[in-house]
């Protein structure tokens, strides 16, 4: 594959037999975005788990100190006096059995699901729908949860979901180019500790093998993965 100017200026800049710490790599992935959109910041994780082992399976959720930059369309499947706590939350969509109607219908204008405990037998029947694209709400994720107030805001104030993928690797936003670098930084420890804290008993060996920050058009950055130790360490 051939690489643009551009994009090979950027990856100039990066020395790939480096490590660099997160603040670096921050700096570097911001000095080298040369999209002439707001490029979305992410982190790869390579991890020595074997997602074929449900022991070894590695998932949860963070809130982001700083959101991720995009606004999240949030679906409320409630009834009774939940809906007006998931409306006052600020849930773009609220509804009960209709609402199921209308997503088995086509209806999909939102990025995240919420559902109460009680409704879940309702969204049972649309795993085939929701499954794929990842909307399915779940107890781990806290999107099964009679608090809906508190899920709608939590998703509102940029909570994430990640999950290790058949190979091994997590891969998550962590903000806009366009943030400043300290809340860039902020954001990606906060993901890189959350990650470490879900490390599974099971796992043998070295957890985290490898950590990548780049922008959406940019060239990757190698961060040293013993940050993640550190960040727990000091609590974050």
């Amino acid at each position: 594959m051939t690489q643009g100017k551009k994009f090979q200026a950027a990856a100039a800049k990066v020395d790939a037999t480096k490590l660099y710490d997160v603040p670096q790599a921050v700096a570097l992935v911001k000095s080298a975005g040369f999209a002439k959109f707001d490029e979305t910041v992410e982190v790869a994780l390579r991890l020595g788990v074997d997602p074929k082992h449900a022991d070894q399976m590695v998932r949860g959720t963070v809130v982001l100190p700083h959101g991720t930059g995009k606004s999240v369309r949030v679906a409320v499947v409630a009834s009774g006096e939940k809906v007006k706590e998931a409306e006052d939350a600020g849930a773009d969509v609220v509804g009960a059995d209709d609402l199921v109607q209308k997503i088995q219908g086509g209806f999909l204008d939102f990025e995240a699901l919420v559902a109460t405990p009680d409704m879940m037998k309702s969204l049972g029947r649309l795993g085939k729908i929701l499954g794929p694209r990842g909307l399915m709400p779940n107890p781990k994720a806290g999107t099964v949860t009679f608090e809906v107030g508190k899920a709608v805001r939590d998703l509102k104030a940029g909570k994430i979901e990640f999950r290790v993928d058949k190979t091994a690797i997590v891969h998550c936003p962590v903000g806009k180019i366009s943030f400043d670098e300290g809340k860039l930084v902020e954001n990606t420890e906060a993901l890189i500790a959350a990650i470490q804290r879900a490390k599974p008993a099971a796992a043998k060996g070295k957890y985290v093998r490898s950590v990548f920050l780049s922008s959406t058009m940019g060239p990757g950055v190698p961060v040293d993965p013993a940050v993640a130790d550190k960040l727990v360490g000091r609590g974050a």
